[in-house]
C-alpha cells in the first residue's frame, strides 16, 4: 500500500513539474513572440510602404521594348542620353504596376482594417511610382556619364536609385504624408531591406532571362 502511495506521489509530483515547465516555456515563448511583434510590423510596415515603388523596375523591365525614352538620341559627350534599355512602354507599364499595387493597398487596408500598417494615399503611391522610375532614369543618366554600358554594376546607386526618387518627390510634393509615415526607424529599415530586395529580384529576374545579368 505504502509503495503504490509513493508511486502516486512520484507520478503526481512529476505531472506538477511538466506543468510547471510547460508554463514556463510558453511564457518563455509569449515573451519572445511580444518581443519580437515590434520587429516584424516594422519589417512589415517598411515593405507597406515602398511595395508602390519596389514593383515598378521589375514589371519595366519585363515589359519594357519599343521606343527607349531618348529616341535614340546622344548626349553632347556622344553616349546615349538613358540607353536602349530605358523604353516608354516599360515606364508606362512600371507606373500603371505601382499604383494598382498601391490601389490595392489602400482597399485591403480599409477593407480589413489594417490601422497597425502606415496608410497609403493615392498621392503617395503615385509619387512613389513615378519617383522611382524617375530615379532609375537619372541613375541611367549619369551611368552614361561615367562610361558605364547597359548593366554595368553601380552598386550603392543601383540599390538605392528608387528610394532617391521616390522620396524626393515626396518630399516636393507630398511632404505631410512624408514625414509623418517615414520615422527614422522606418527609414533605416528601408535602407537595409533594400538593397536585400534588390538583390533577390535582379536574381530572380536574371534566372527568369528577364535581365541579362543576376545585379
Amino acid at each position: 500500500m505504502s509503495i503504490r502511495c509513493n508511486w502516486k506521489i512520484y507520478i503526481h509530483s512529476l505531472l506538477s513539474n511538466f506543468n510547471v515547465s510547460v508554463c514556463s516555456l510558453l511564457e518563455v515563448l509569449e515573451c519572445t513572440i511580444i518581443s519580437f511583434d515590434p520587429i516584424f510590423i516594422l519589417l512589415l510596415s517598411a515593405f507597406w510602404v515602398m511595395l508602390p515603388a519596389y514593383l515598378p523596375n521589375p514589371v519595366a523591365a519585363l515589359c519594357g521594348g519599343g521606343l527607349p525614352v531618348d529616341l535614340g538620341r546622344n548626349f553632347s559627350d556622344g553616349r546615349r542620353v538613358f540607353g536602349e534599355g530605358k523604353t516608354f512602354r516599360g515606364l508606362a507599364a512600371g507606373i500603371l504596376a505601382g499604383i494598382l499595387i498601391g490601389l490595392v493597398q489602400i482597399w485591403a487596408a480599409g477593407q480589413y482594417e489594417w490601422s497597425f500598417l502606415p496608410q497609403q494615399t493615392i498621392l503617395s503611391i503615385s509619387l512613389l511610382s513615378v519617383g522611382a522610375l524617375l530615379g532609375d532614369l537619372v541613375k541611367s543618366f549619369f551611368k552614361r556619364r561615367f562610361g558605364k554600358e547597359r548593366g554595368a554594376k553601380w552598386p550603392v546607386a543601383d540599390m538605392y536609385d528608387l528610394v532617391l526618387g521616390a522620396f524626393v518627390l515626396l518630399l516636393v510634393f507630398d511632404p505631410g504624408w512624408l514625414f509623418a509615415t517615414v520615422t527614422l526607424p522606418l527609414m533605416v529599415v528601408i535602407l537595409i531591406l533594400t538593397p536585400i530586395l534588390h538583390r533577390a529580384m535582379n536574381i530572380l529576374g536574371y534566372l527568369v532571362k528577364v535581365k541579362e545579368v543576376p545585379w
